[in-house]
């Protein structure tokens, strides 16, 4: 898993489970809970509130290494970016939801969705669309198409798979261009992140005797398998090459 540390200008590890019942905000409560975060990472010290109820802890992102960890009204997350390897980014996730059963009361009924997600931004100057199509290629369908238009606007690179019968378990592969039909008109392209998605997420309650803690580990466990098979060598690699000979 570490070989794909580098293989993008940013890389980032984030989980976040999603409650179907909103969760506490008493001061004390929400207190504490960050403060037994800070106790494993003590260098996580920027706490701040933002709009709608949502409250941060984070490292410094001077460096461009830090951890976070939010709590919205039904949502808990994460994230390191940068990490030092994945199995520390996932001790960081391990530790929270170890945590919010007792810290925070959330049942394991209550789970609308846990999500794991590796996200990959690779910074381009230029035509991310254009550059997606040359790195990714085009559909037998689609690629009729090229000689209608002048030129590539959008073209959306998602696909959603169930990994289990039930579909309780997808995987989704999500690449975000972020090139605008303006700057293709002006040809005026800033360094904007070219991101690449895989998020790997279990909808619905827990079963009897499960945690949430065994169940990131699942979702971890699949996660490396779909990343080897297939992220790195379809998505990762050619997008890194094609920015490379540009």
């Amino acid at each position: 898993m570490n070989r794909i540390l580098n293989i993008a200008d940013e890389f980032y590890v984030n989980a976040n489970l999603n409650t179907e019942i909103s969760l506490p905000s008493e001061r004390g409560t929400l207190l504490h809970y960050f403060e037994q975060i800070q106790k494993r990472y003590p260098t996580m010290r920027n706490f701040y509130a933002r709009e709608r109820g949502e409250f941060v802890l984070e490292e410094d992102k001077d460096s461009g290494f830090y951890r976070w960890s939010t709590l919205e009204p039904k949502r808990i997350a994460s994230g390191w970016v940068n990490p030092s390897s994945v199995d520390d980014a996932m001790d960081l996730h391990r530790l929270v939801f170890e945590m919010i059963p007792y810290t925070l009361n959330v049942s394991t009924l209550d789970c609308e969705s846990l999500n794991l997600t590796y996200g990959f931004d690779f910074i381009y100057r230029g035509n991310h669309q254009e550059l997606l199509a040359e790195a990714l290629g085009y559909s037998p369908a689609m690629e009729r198409t090229r000689t209608v238009g002048t030129k590539l606007i959008a073209h959306d690179y998602s696909l959603t798979l169930a990994l289990e019968e039930d579909c309780r378990t997808q995987c989704r592969i999500h690449v975000e261009p972020r090139t605008t039909a303006y700057q293709i008109r002006t040809e005026e392209y800033g360094e904007e992140p070219l991101s690449v998605y895989l998020t790997v997420r279990r909808y619905g309650s827990l079963d009897p005797g499960d945690s949430y803690v065994e169940l990131l580990n699942r979702l971890y466990a699949r996660s490396q398998e779909l990343i080897d098979q297939f992220l790195i060598d379809q998505f990762l690699t050619p997008v890194q090459q094609a920015i490379a000979i540009k």
